[in-house]
């Protein structure tokens, strides 16, 4: 079900989209999407930015977006270096954004639109480094 749920034009708009938030910004984004929630939606959602390494960034700036589709949950999950510069309620802004798209079941517009605006903090908080900018991490939706 949650591979089924986004197209392949839905998986281009998904990636181009983490790919534009990455451009100017050290910062990482990853989205992991999978059936069912096993646990508490946050619980879960560390245990899959632990075991995709998201931990391991230099700046310790990377996101997580994490849908469990078939339970209707999900979670945003910044790391320590984003969570000390982001303003107060910065996820909550981001999650009440994407829940306007996902009720009308436009869940890559919700997507799209969540990491825009996290790319657009990444990108003033963590402007890209000329000299060591690398592509961390895998820009492809992650399922399970």
């Amino acid at each position: 079900m949650a591979e089924k749920l986004f197209s392949t034009a839905d998986r281009a708009i998904i990636t181009d989209a983490i790919r534009n938030a990455e451009k100017e910004t050290s910062g990482e984004i990853q989205v992991h999407i999978e059936n069912h929630c096993k646990g508490e939606v946050l619980d879960r959602a560390a245990v899959v930015f632990e075991k995709l390494k998201m931990h391991r960034t230099k700046h310790r700036n990377a996101v997580l977006f994490y849908l469990a589709v078939e339970d209707h949950q999900f979670a945003i999950l910044g790391d320590a270096g984003i969570n000390q510069v982001v303003p107060e309620n910065f996820w909550e802004n981001i999650k009440e954004e994407m829940v306007i798209h996902f009720k009308r079941r436009e869940f890559t517009e919700g997507l799209r639109k969540g990491i825009e605006m996290s790319g657009q903090q990444l990108r003033q908080h963590f402007p890209y480094d000329q000299k060591g900018g690398i592509n961390e991490l895998p820009n492809e939706i992650s399922f399970e």
